[in-house]
This record gives structure tokens, C-alpha cells and sequence, in this order.
């Protein structure tokens, strides 16, 4: 009798007739999958800004519970350090709507965050003001942002959204995630003084 064949019954039985089946993997929903320049259009952006811009694929599991891949549009000094968080936010099951870049958004900053679309690149300046947000140059990027809105005056920017620290998707002062960005050199909107940016992080130097 064959001597592989005599291994293979007694491992089959020493394992109570269950023969281990590989691991099926997990099938990926599609939120985006675009090029940058498709990512781009619908705007004029001068060079001085696109130049920099890179588009990263991220995943995350979102509040269906399904596993997503979105894309952020990201300047390419803050590539890595997304790519990073995000492989974390992928670990820790943190909820993510959706990651989609903006111009799917007719790149309305109102759109994407009644949308809860978690988002980096924007040209485009801080409302109410003619200042470029750190948005434009790609140095920043809102996560969740109707479950984790700006408050500025007593408004609640998008209109409609409610803060909730307790709510999955929130973003507080000692969220794992604060910490994160915090240990690569990243601001957050949270602590501003004059508005609460809950959704906002931004990074506009590099720390070496």
C-alpha cells in the first residue's frame, strides 16, 4: 500500500474526517476605480497643484459590513502615510461609508459630505472666505464627514448632520485614529478653537 496514501487516512481521521478547505477570500465591493486624471476633470487646476497629486486605492469595511476599495486623491508626500492608516482602519473594522474622489461630486463639498464620502483633494477655498483650503493642495482629508461634521457659529456644516461621539464612524480627541494621524504629524479640525472640524485632518509640513 502507498505509503503517502497511509499518511493521508490517518491524518484524516486524527482529524475527525474534516479535511481543512483553503480560505475563500472575501470579495471586494468596488467604490471607485478611476485613473487620476479621470479623477481630475471637471475643473480647471493649475499644474502647481496637480503636479503633486497622486491616487491611492484604500480599503475599508463599511457599515454594511461588506469590504469596500474607494480611492483618495492625496498629495504624493502624504501617499505613505494614508496607505498606513487606512491598512489600520481596514484591521480595526472602523466603518467607512465610502471613499470616492470629489468630481463624482460635481466637486460639491456640500454633496460629498451630505454623502458621508470620506475625501482629500478639492480645489477649492474655505467657505466664506477667498483663502484655498489645505484641500487644494491635497495636505488634507475628511472622514466621515456628516457623521462627524464642522460646527462654526452654531452651525452644523452639512446641514442636516448631528455630532455623536457614541455613533460607530465618530471621530473624538482619543479615537485611536486621532492617534494615529497625531503620530505622523497631522492636524485635527477637532481641536480647532473658533470651529470644531470634526472630520478634518490636515498635514502641512512634513516631519522627517
Amino acid at each position: 500500500m502507498n505509503f503517502l496514501f497511509i499518511l493521508s487516512v490517518i491524518f484524516i481521521f486524527s482529524s475527525g474526517g474534516q479535511v481543512n478547505k483553503p480560505h475563500k477570500k472575501e470579495r471586494v465591493i468596488i467604490d471607485s476605480h478611476i485613473t487620476l486624471a479621470e479623477a481630475l476633470k471637471g475643473k480647471e487646476i493649475p499644474n502647481t497643484n496637480t503636479k503633486n497629486l497622486r491616487i491611492i486605492d484604500v480599503e475599508y469595511y463599511s457599515f454594511d459590513n461588506g469590504l469596500h476599495r474607494g480611492q483618495v486623491v492625496i498629495h504624493k508626500d502624504l501617499a505613505e502615510d494614508l496607505k498606513e492608516i487606512f491598512t489600520l482602519i481596514k484591521e480595526k473594522k472602523f466603518p467607512i461609508k465610502k471613499v470616492d474622489p470629489i468630481n463624482k461630486y460635481d466637486w460639491s463639498d456640500e454633496a460629498s459630505m451630505k454623502d458621508n464620502n470620506t475625501s482629500a483633494f478639492n480645489y477649492r477655498v474655505i467657505s466664506g472666505t477667498r483663502t484655498f483650503s489645505t484641500h487644494s493642495l491635497g495636505r488634507a482629508i475628511d472622514i466621515n464627514p456628516f457623521l462627524n461634521p464642522q460646527i462654526k457659529n452654531g452651525q452644523t456644516f452639512p446641514e442636516g448632520a448631528v455630532y455623536n461621539k457614541y455613533s460607530r464612524g465618530t471621530i473624538t480627541a482619543n479615537s485611536w485614529l486621532t492617534h494615529e494621524f497625531y503620530k505622523r504629524g497631522w492636524r485635527w479640525g477637532g481641536n480647532w478653537k473658533f470651529t470644531q472640524d470634526y472630520q478634518h485632518f490636515e498635514k502641512t509640513k512634513i516631519i522627517k
